[in-house]
């Protein structure tokens, strides 16, 4: 059941009930008739009533105002709050993939996060405190950072090929690369960090250039980063034999 506003032809206004359980719209009941607007919405909330009696459907009343205060209840009884939805879907999948091969449960969570809520490491910090309730500094996850690109990165790379790999059920024999730059909100360069030419319009910042290795359908295989202001089209080559050579050395790719 719905409520209908009917104007007639005399301009008077009709508050109905329409009924629509059969296929086609009946009219229930006529709540009454009136040309003025107070004497209408009258009428609406006697429809909206009739509806809620009448009308065999349970009714959630999410009208909790506007002051807070219903809100500040809640979250004051309660000690922590947990996003499950995130660890339950993409957990899961970072599961099968083999991820959780790799040591170090803060890889997990900023994997997952990273997928979920992509922002600065500092907000990360705020979303996984929130969220997770996980105290973090900052410079944590820097080192941990640190720690995967030098210890793990290979393994890493490794677990991506081989679920590629099972995931398209062949061998490779196609690969598709593709290069962006990353830029950096920062005033001085360094050795990597460089001045270039950058996709993103931010050429007065100092960028990095990121080349992807894909397989078909998208499937991640390996990545390299370049100073900032090399030329993009010295970088295939040097990505492809760095593949070659560490994940798949018998290929004749």
């Amino acid at each position: 059941m719905f409520i209908r506003q009917k104007k007639n032809t005399s301009g008077v206004i009709s508050v109905q009930v329409i009924d629509k359980s059969s296929g086609s719209y009946r009219v229930h009941k006529t709540i009454g008739s009136s040309s003025s607007k107070s004497e209408v919405d009258t009428l609406t909330i006697q429809a909206k009533e009739y509806v809620r009696c009448y009308g065999g459907q349970s009714v959630l009343d999410f009208n909790v105002g506007t002051d807070g205060h219903f809100f500040k209840a809640v979250y004051d009884n309660i000690e922590q709050l947990q996003l499950l939805g995130p660890e339950l879907i993409l957990g899961k999948l970072f599961d099968e993939i083999g991820f959780n091969r790799v040591k170090g449960e803060l890889f997990r969570h900023l994997v997952i996060s990273r997928l979920v809520y992509p922002v600065s490491k500092l907000k990360t910090i705020d979303y996984l405190q929130k969220y997770k309730g996980i105290s973090l500094h900052v410079n944590e996850v820097y080192r941990f950072m640190d720690k995967l690109h030098s210890q793990d990165i290979e393994q890493i790379k490794a677990i991506s090929f081989h679920h590629t790999v099972n995931i398209l059920g062949k061998k490779l024999g196609v690969v598709f690369y593709d290069v962006t730059t990353l830029y950096f909100e920062a005033a001085d360069e360094d050795d990597l960090r460089k001045a270039g030419f950058s996709k993103d319009g931010k050429h007065s910042n100092p960028q990095i250039v990121l080349g992807l290795l894909v397989a078909e359908q998208g499937y991640p295989l390996d990545y390299e980063i370049f100073e900032g202001n090399k030329f993009e089209g010295h970088t295939m080559l040097p990505v492809i034999e760095a593949f070659k050579n560490n994940t798949m050395p018998n290929s004749s790719l």
